[in-house]
């Protein structure tokens, strides 16, 4: 009773705040919940929502009586009662009414007073169709619930921060920019120690039918990581292929580079695509930059070796 009778305010709430081409476009109304489907073409934004909120428990503080008649269909529509669009009704009708603020057609069960409804919480807005948007709200107990929850959360995050509620969202803000500000700064870290690791790596290259070849294993390193020093060492060399792997528990990431020379013998993707394949992975990209992935470490530098009589091969 109290979700079908908030099903009514928040028709008219909706209507009053986004305007009269919001139509019902189906319900559901549950001891637990209510979902209300509109017509709609954009997201409705936060400041929308807590004025429909607002205007429903506006209705529900003010504990209106609900008014509900028989008539004949016509004479309904004509005192600018809602229809659903689609909807058969009889040559006489039940009209719903919440005096100045909502009147509906409807046969349910409903509330004899809107303070009966306790309280209005929506919980959900988002889109489920071109055009047609869902609100799912909840009345009563639920709702109480809810700001229960809610406020007992706020409260523990306030302990964990140590700081008052009031200035929880201002010290939420501040840990998120220096995060931020080391992530920036563990990104230039990184990059600095895969060009540091590039003059290393050039001399473990082997030359292959007059081509730098390369295939290493760089634990420890992550995936950007790999993608820098492999294109580093791309762009250092006239003509080479690189293949650069980082085993950690048993996730692996393989990186392959090939220089634009050689791409129409050496397919990056396709070299990626064995190397995953020998460690029980997969892989793929352009010819000249891939990346692929695997679950076997131990079978990692074996594959590695192999990929110098692969690219020999292809030579």
């Amino acid at each position: 009773m109290r979700n079908h009778t908030a099903t009514h305010l928040l028709h008219a709430a909706l209507r009053k705040v986004l305007g009269p081409h919001v139509k019902q476009a189906g319900s559901v109304v549950e001891p637990a919940r209510l979902r209300f489907d509109f017509t709609h073409y954009t997201a409705v934004d936060r400041a929308e929502l807590e004025e429909v909120e607002r205007l429903m428990n506006t209705e529900v503080l003010e504990n209106i009586p609900v008014e509900t008649e028989v008539m004949p269909l016509d004479v309904a529509v004509s005192t600018g009662a809602m229809a659903l669009f689609g909807e058969k009704y009889g040559d006489r009708v039940r009209v719903v009414s919440i005096p100045d603020f909502s009147k509906e057609l409807c046969g349910g069960t409903h509330v004899s007073r809107t303070g009966a409804i306790g309280v209005c919480k929506i919980v959900y807005e988002g889109s489920i169709s071109a055009g047609v948007r869902r609100i799912e709200a909840i009345t009563g107990e639920k709702a109480v619930e809810q700001y229960q929850h809610a406020t007992q959360t706020l409260g523990r995050m306030a302990q964990l921060l140590k700081v008052s509620e009031p200035e929880l969202v201002e010290h939420v803000e501040k840990l998120l920019v220096r995060e931020r500000e080391r992530e920036r700064h563990l990104d230039q870290l990184k990059s600095k120690l895969a060009q540091s690791a590039s003059g290393d790596l050039e001399s473990q290259a082997r030359t292959v039918k007059n081509v730098k070849v390369l295939a290493a294993r760089l634990d420890g390193m992550d995936r950007q990581q790999l993608r820098e020093l492999a294109d580093s060492l791309r762009n250092k060399w006239k003509t080479g292929v690189v293949v650069l792997a980082s085993a950690e528990d048993s996730n692996i990431a393989i990186i392959s580079a090939v220089t634009k020379d050689l791409t129409g013998k050496v397919h990056a993707g396709k070299l990626v695509g064995t190397v995953a394949q020998a460690v029980g992975g997969k892989g793929g990209g352009r010819p000249d930059m891939a990346e692929g992935g695997g679950k076997d470490p131990g079978a990692l530098t074996a594959a590695l070796e192999q990929v110098y009589a692969e690219v020999e091969g292809k030579l």
